[in-house]
């Protein structure tokens, strides 16, 4: 399971992210925009990787107890 910490970091991330592309946006700052977009999109992408990383742990234990399983049935 991914830390709360790491997801509360992500939302947070994401959300400043938004707000400087909004202001970014509004101010004409181009700069401050994409410096929003790309903070918003590496919230994204943390995310992502963290359920990928979540996926393949799972898997791994699954795997290691069904072998562990069929040892015992033997």
């Amino acid at each position: 399971m991914t830390d709360s910490k790491g997801k509360s970091e992500n939302s947070k991330d994401k959300i400043i992210g938004e707000v400087k592309e909004a202001a970014g946006k509004v101010t004409g700052n181009e700069e401050l925009e994409l410096k929003g977009k790309i903070q918003s999109s590496k919230s994204d992408i943390k995310e992502k990787a963290g359920e990928v990383k979540e996926g393949i742990a799972e898997k791994i234990n699954d795997a290691v107890d069904k072998k562990k399983v069929n040892k015992e049935d033997k």
